[in-house]
């Protein structure tokens, strides 16, 4: 998912493996039924998650957010001169906060733009402690 290569056309085999496994299961009485469709459930909810990291993994910030964000902060930047025009401390003030809250807003949207890539990426940590030990 952080070289967004993965894609939503075919589930993983051995999820795959596990709803067939589950489905054909010779079933005895009501509380084998019961656990049998709440594996089904955990199994679609599992693909339902993946398909929703493939989706975020996939998507990005374009051209028209940028310049969105861009064209904001000008016309704040011009807004803010105008109304301390007569006090340069106080424009200068206001200035430089907005001008920081800018600055943190063009640096978080870009380090959100990969979340499975960069210090703040989500990991597959989670995931990788449930699945079964293929080494022994």
């Amino acid at each position: 998912m952080a070289s967004r290569a993965e894609t939503l056309r075919l589930t993983p085999g051995p999820l795959t493996e596990a709803l067939q496994l589950t489905l054909a299961l010779a079933l005895n009485n009501q509380g084998q039924q019961t656990a049998q469709r709440e594996i089904v459930s955990a199994l679609g909810n599992a693909s339902d998650a993946r398909r929703q990291r493939i989706i975020t993994s996939q998507s990005k910030v374009n051209l028209l957010k940028w310049s969105s964000l861009y064209l904001q902060a000008i016309c704040a930047f011009v807004a803010i001169i105008m109304v301390h025009i007569d006090n340069r401390l106080t424009a200068k003030v206001a200035l430089g906060i907005f001008a920081t809250g800018v600055a943190v807003s063009i640096l978080l949207i870009p380090s959100h733009d990969r979340p499975f890539t960069g210090q703040i990426s989500v990991s597959p940590k989670p995931l990788l402690e449930v699945m079964p030990d293929t080494a022994t």
